[in-house]
């Protein structure tokens, strides 16, 4: 005979282990969501990392080990040339210029240029269990509360723009405003007053002094300095402070986003004493070997934590190699930042926005991979969604191609991207389809010759450059006068991604401000 009780016991016990199971089988699937590290360095060239220029100069041997770790990109370049729009692209997956700055960057005092109804990665990823953190140069704009909110606006480098600004009351529009759990950080670059430090909204500390540098290579302009903003320790105290974030979340269920926006190698160049001379070229190499040390301790940590394998490390940089890094005397020595390409931070050429990428993911990335796909920037949104199985709406990340068929080795019939388009700090455009790149200026649209400025040398010049990046990636050679054909289709494409709003598939979207077609737009409908 059976006994009742036997058997209510075993089905207790059936579905006892049920529901462990099916307990089990979530924190699987939590686990399952790798933890993602972006690393955006500050005017890092092309050419500063060994693992990309095998004639460099600067030892780079951690982020080399990176890069042996995972997969680099050859060809991957920045939404901008310059720091504020490419940072917009890398959290909205939306190219800069559609956005209400058309060019230029912000600075210390700049209000937010993110609105909070735009979707950004920090949003997508705390949508999906994330818990996402900012530590670092933000360079994006917020609100800071203001004594007096009916002084008139000044263009942001006078003393009234700080002295109106009131410390002890919380920022809006900050970064925990736009997706992100826990924000550390300083508004602009770190030359950019003011120089305060702002954690979740709130200064760590009220400035108390007035601080200026006119170093050749260590120069900051003046402006209210806070007693804990030490700007030779910023670079470290972001590294300490994202190492403990690490070490500190690799111990959750959940997993984390880290958004890590280095201030460096971008001026002031302040390497620490320990690093003073080490490169044999000068500060900037030395600032370099910095950075590339720090980044060791930075892979090293994730992998004591314990959670190497299923953890994504991004490295890159938010545009070219700045002049500010003294590039005549590196060349001098032989080192070379834009490494065989054309022109420098802020420039449409490809020394403008050419830059190292690196992506680690044991897991999913094949080590010591290398990847030829043209890739921009934008495409770290789509790739995020990709990764939780987030659907992007018709109004969010409308530039951004998911990364994961490159990631995952996947065949592909054709390229990557259709297209990519390119902006310099003048807010000029180039658009990249294939081995063919149209710009949209006849110089270099930035800092290097021939600059906009120079009306003597453009005049002599035609209004559009048209090259074949596989035969010239120095870009010497302006093929526009006989290709004709190319030159229009490219136009085409270029004006159809403008006007559409997007260029993903998808309905058409408007650009933000107040023009739909402004300066720069030159070419449409003979906008001059």
């Amino acid at each position: 005979m059976i006994n009742p009780w036997k058997t209510v016991l075993v089905v207790f016990l059936i579905l006892f282990a049920w529901s462990c199971a099916e307990k089990n089988a979530k924190k699987t699937q939590v686990e399952q969501k790798p933890n993602i590290i972006y690393v955006l360095a500050d005017d890092l060239g092309y050419g500063d990392i060994s693992a990309f220029n095998i004639n460099s100069k600067i030892k780079t041997p951690h982020l080399d080990q990176l890069a042996h770790e995972g997969m680099q990109f050859t060809d991957a370049h920045t939404s901008s040339a310059v720091c504020t729009p490419t940072r917009y692209g890398i959290l909205t997956g939306r190219y800069n210029w559609r956005s209400t700055l058309k060019e230029g960057v912000l600075i210390g005092a700049s209000k937010a240029l993110i609105p909070k109804s735009r979707t950004t990665v920090a949003s997508i990823l705390k949508k999906s269990g994330y818990h996402t953190g900012f530590i670092g140069k933000w360079h994006l704009g917020w609100d800071w509360a203001l004594k007096n909110p009916e002084m008139e606006p000044t263009t942001g480098w006078q003393d009234t723009t700080f002295t109106n600004i009131d410390y002890t009351k919380p920022v809006k529009n900050s970064p925990n405003d736009l997706g992100f759990d826990y924000a550390y950080g300083h508004s602009g670059s770190l030359d950019m007053a003011p120089y305060v430090y702002v954690e979740n909204g709130m200064a760590t500390e009220i400035p108390d002094s007035t601080t200026v540098n006119t170093g050749k290579y260590s120069w900051w302009r003046k402006g209210p300095t806070s007693k804990d903003f030490i700007h030779d320790d910023v670079t470290p105290n972001f590294f300490r402070r994202g190492i403990k974030y690490v070490e500190e979340h690799a111990e959750n269920d959940n997993p984390f986003f880290l958004y890590l926006a280095l201030p460096s190698p971008h001026t002031p160049i302040l390497p620490t004493e320990e690093w003073q001379g080490k490169s044999g070229l000068n500060p900037y190499g030395d600032f370099m070997m910095m950075v590339d040390d720090f980044m060791g301790k930075l892979n090293t940590a994730v992998k004591n934590a314990g959670i190497e394998d299923n953890t994504i490390i991004i490295f890159t940089s938010d545009n070219g190699c700045s002049p500010a890094a003294k590039i005549e005397e590196l060349t001098e020595k032989g080192h070379y930042p834009s490494y065989l390409f054309r022109g420098h931070k802020a420039d449409i050429f490809e020394g403008g926005h050419r830059v190292p990428f690196i992506v680690k993911w044991p897991n999913k990335v094949k080590k010591g991979s290398v990847n030829p796909q043209t890739i921009c920037t934008t495409d770290f949104a789509a790739t995020c969604a990709a990764i939780v199985g987030y659907e992007l709406k018709d109004n969010e990340a409308e530039d951004s191609y998911s990364m994961l068929p490159l990631l995952n080795q996947e065949p592909m019939d054709s390229e990557f991207r259709e297209a990519t388009v390119h902006h310099s700090i003048n807010g000029s455009f180039a658009i990249r389809k294939g081995d063919w790149k149209l710009i949209m200026c006849p110089g270099s649209g930035g800092w290097s010759f021939p600059t906009p400025n120079n009306k003597k040398a453009l005049d002599t010049l035609p209004p559009i450059q048209l090259y074949n990046l596989k035969e010239d990636p120095s870009e010497s050679n302006n093929l526009q006068a006989s290709n004709e054909e190319k030159v229009e289709e490219l136009k085409k494409l270029l004006t159809k991604y403008v006007m559409e709003g997007r260029s993903t598939p998808g309905i058409a979207q408007r650009n933000d401000g107040e023009e739909e077609i402004w300066k720069q737009l030159w070419w449409i409908n003979g906008v001059n």
